[in-house]
C-alpha cells in the first residue's frame, strides 16, 4: 500500500542508467534555478519600502539610489559566480571553493552558511508568495500559515518526482511571471514617459528622521535579493553537457533578468509615487496603481504568488547536493549521499522541506520576521567563495589569472561590506539568531567527522595478520515465548549452524517454566531448554543478563548467535494487535555490548502467516 501511494505522488523508481537524461537544459534550468533571484524582487522590494516609509516621503525617494546599488553589487557577484562555475564544473559552490583554498572551518561555515540560506529562503519565499495572493484577497490572511505549508507540500512533491519534471512543472510560472512582470514594466515606463514623474503625496508622515543608518538598514533588507545567485554555481551536474558552459549562459541570463526586474519595479514605484495601503505588499500597490483593480491585476498578483512559491525551487535543487557533497566529505549523516528512487536526493529534499516548515509555523507566516535571519548567510558565503577564488587563481596562475583575480577580490570586497552592513543593521532585530547557528552547524559537522573516523579506525583491517584461523563454533541461543510452528524453523535453523542450541524460556510467572519445559521436551528432547525468572515481569531485561552470565561463564571467545523466530501477519495493521516483543529484543541486543566485549549474532526467522 505504502510502495502504491508513494509511487501515485513521486513517480516510480528510474534506473540508475536515466540519470543521464535527467540533466537539465538551460530553458529548464533557469526555470529550476532562477526563481529565488527573480522572485527576490517581491520581498527585497517589500523591504526596501518598509525601512524608507517610516521617514516619510524623504525617505521613499531613496528607493531608488538603493535599487541601483543593489543591482551593481548583483553584477559584481554575478560576474564573480561566473568564473566559480568554470572554475569549479563538479558543482558545491561557496563550500567546495572555500575548503579548497581557505582549509576545511572556512569551508565548513560556508557550507553551514549555505544550508541556513538555502531554508530561510524556502520560508521567506513560500510565506511572501501567500502575502502576495492575500493582499489581492484579504480574507486569506487568517490562513496564511496552512496556505503556506500546503505550498510547501506541493513544491516537495514536484522535487522529490525528480530534475526534470520538477523543472518542467517551475517552467510555466517562472515564465509566465517574467512574460507578466515585463509587459507591465514596459507598459508603466510608457505611462512613466506621458504622465512624468509623481510625487508619493500619500506617503505617511515621517516617525523618524532620514539618516544613514536607516538608509543603510533599508540598504541591508534590499540585499535579500542576492540571495539566489549562488544557486547556479552549486548545480552545475545538473546541466546537460557541456555543464558549465551551460551554467555560465544561465547565470548570465538570470542575472539580466533580475537586474531589469527589480531596477524597473523599484523605479515606477518611486517615480509614479505608490504608496502600499495596509495588509497590502508594495508592488500590489504597484500592480493596482497602474491596472487597477481587474483581471489583470490579479493575474500578476497569481504570478507572484506562482513564482515566489516556486523560488522555494531554487533550494531544493541546492540545498540537497551541498548536503551530497558534505555528506561525501563525512560531515554530515552519509544517507544525504544517497540517489532515491527518482534520482534525486531525496533524504536532502525532506529534510529541508521538514526544517521550511517548522520555521514557517514558529513565526506565524510572517514574511517581514523572516528576513532579517536570511542575507547574513548569503553574503557569508559569497564573501568566502570569493576570497577563494582569488586564491584559486593565485595558484594557478594560467591566462589572465591577475584579472580574474582582480574581479573575485572586488567581488568579496563587495560582499564583506554588504556583509558588515547586513549583520550590524540586523543583528538585534533576528540576525544574530543566524550567527549563532552558523558556528553550531559547524560543530556539527566536525562532531560527525569524528564519528566517522573513530568508525573507521575500528573497522580498519590493517594490523591484522593476512590470514586470519578459522571462528571457534557458534553458541546459539533461543528465545521462546510458546511452542508453535514459528519455532521449527527457528530450531531447524539454529542446529545447522552449532552443535551447541540452548532454549531460554523468561518466566513471568511462577510455575510457568516447569509446563513450558514440559511441551518443549516433546517436540525437542535433545535441545537443552533454561528457565530465567522474571520477578518484575521484564523479559528484554533477564535475557540480557542471562547471556552476560554465560558469557563470563564461557570465556572463551565464541561468538554467541540469538535467534528470534518471528510470525508475520499478512496485513501491516494487525502488527499492531500484538506485543512486537521480537522487536524489543532486537533493539535491546543491537546496542548492547556484552560486558567482555564478545560480539553477538542476532537472526530474526519470519514466519509468514497466510490468514490474519
Amino acid at each position: 500500500m505504502f510502495n502504491r501511494i508513494r509511487d501515485i505522488l513521486i513517480g516510480p523508481p528510474l534506473p540508475t542508467q536515466q540519470s543521464a537524461h535527467e540533466k537539465l537544459n538551460k530553458i529548464r534550468a533557469l526555470a529550476a534555478f532562477s526563481p529565488d533571484a527573480l522572485s527576490s524582487i517581491a520581498y527585497a522590494n517589500q523591504e526596501i519600502y518598509l525601512g524608507l516609509v517610516i521617514a516619510g516621503a524623504a525617505g521613499l525617494s531613496m528607493a531608488w539610489p538603493i535599487g541601483l546599488v543593489i543591482v551593481g553589487l548583483l553584477m559584481i557577484v554575478s560576474l564573480s559566480y561566473f568564473q566559480t562555475l568554470h572554475g569549479y564544473p563538479s558543482g558545491g559552490g561557496s563550500y567546495v571553493v572555500a575548503r579548497s583554498n581557505l582549509g576545511t572551518y572556512p569551508g565548513l561555515v560556508a557550507g553551514a552558511a549555505l544550508l541556513i540560506d538555502y531554508i530561510l529562503n524556502v520560508a521567506v519565499s513560500v510565506t511572501a508568495g501567500v502575502a502576495a495572493i492575500a493582499s489581492a484577497f484579504p480574507a486569506l490572511w487568517t490562513h496564511k500559515v496552512m496556505i503556506a505549508l500546503a505550498l510547501l507540500v506541493v513544491i516537495t512533491l514536484a522535487n522529490l518526482r525528480g530534475l526534470r519534471e520538477a523543472g518542467t512543472v517551475m517552467s510555466i510560472p517562472v515564465y509566465l511571471f517574467l512574460g507578466t512582470y515585463l509587459l507591465m514594466i514596459v507598459y508603466g515606463l510608457i505611462r512613466l514617459a506621458v504622465e512624468g514623474p509623481s510625487a508619493a503625496v500619500s506617503a505617511p508622515a515621517a516617525v523618524q528622521p532620514l539618516t544613514i543608518l536607516l538608509i543603510l538598514h533599508a540598504f541591508s533588507t534590499g540585499c535579500t535579493a542576492l540571495t539566489g545567485i549562488e544557486s547556479i554555481s552549486n548545480g552545475v551536474p545538473s546541466f546537460r553537457p557541456p555543464a558549465a558552459k551551460n551554467a555560465g549562459r544561465t547565470l548570465i541570463a538570470m542575472a539580466l533578468l533580475m537586474g531589469v526586474l527589480f531596477l524597473g519595479s523599484i523605479g515606477l514605484t518611486q517615480f509614479l509615487g505608490v504608496v502600499a495601503g495596509p495588509q497590502e505588499t508594495i508592488l500590489s500597490a504597484l500592480a493596482r496603481r497602474l491596472l487597477g483593480s481587474g483581471l489583470a491585476y490579479y493575474v500578476i498578483q497569481a504570478t507572484t504568488l506562482l513564482i515566489l512559491a516556486v523560488a522555494a525551487n531554487t533550494s531544493f535543487a541546492g540545498f540537497p547536493r551541498v548536503a551530497a557533497i558534505l555528506a561525501e566529505d563525512g560531515f554530515l549523516p552519509r544517507q544525504f549521499n544517497s540517489l532515491g528512487d527518482r534520482l534525486v536526493f531525496s533524504n536532502g529534499i525532506l529534510v529541508l522541506s521538514v526544517v521550511s516548515g517548522i520555521l514557517i509555523v514558529v513565526f506565524n507566516g510572517d514574511t517581514h520576521a523572516l528576513v532579517p535571519l536570511f542575507a547574513i548567510g548569503a553574503f557569508l558565503a559569497f564573501t568566502l567563495s570569493q576570497a577563494g577564488m582569488v586564491l584559486h587563481w593565485w595558484r594557478e596562475r594560467g591566462r589572465a589569472w591577475a584579472v580574474k583575480a582582480a574581479i573575485n577580490g572586488v567581488g568579496a570586497l563587495a560582499t564583506a561590506s554588504a556583509l558588515l552592513v547586513v549583520g550590524i543593521s540586523k543583528f538585534a532585530q533576528g540576525a544574530w539568531i543566524t550567527i549563532i547557528f552558523i558556528p553550531l552547524l559547524v560543530f556539527i559537522f566536525l562532531q560527525i567527522r569524528v564519528h566517522y573516523k573513530k568508525m573507521a579506525g575500528e573497522l580498519t583491517l590493517r594490523g591484522l595478520p593476512p590470514s586470519l584461523k578459522p571462528a571457534p563454533p557458534l553458541r546459539v541461543v533461543i528465545p521462546i515465548f510458546g511452542v508453535h510452528r514459528a519455532m521449527v524453523d527457528a530450531v531447524n535453523f539454529a542446529r545447522s549452524i552449532s552443535n551447541e542450541v540452548t532454549a531460554v524460556y523468561v518466566e513471568l510467572e511462577p510455575g510457568a517454566g516447569d509446563k513450558m519445559r514440559a511441551t518443549w521436551e516433546q517436540w525437542w528432547p535433545d535441545v537443552p531448554m533454561a528457565v530465567v525468572p522474571s520477578p518484575y515481569r521484564s523479559i528484554v531485561g533477564p535475557l540480557i543478563k542471562y547471556l552476560d552470565e554465560t558469557d563470563e561463564q564461557r570465556n572463551d571467545g565464541r561468538l554467541s548467535a540469538v535467534i528470534l523466530p518471528e510470525f508475520v501477519p499478512p496485513h501491516w495493521w494487525q502488527n499492531l494487535l500484538h506485543n512486537q516483543t521480537a522487536w524489543l529484543l532486537k533493539a535491546a541486543l543491537l546496542y548492547r555490548r556484552s560486558q567482555r566485549g564478545y560480539g553477538r549474532v542476532i537472526i530474526d526467522i519470519p514466519y509468514h502467516l497466510k490468514q490474519g
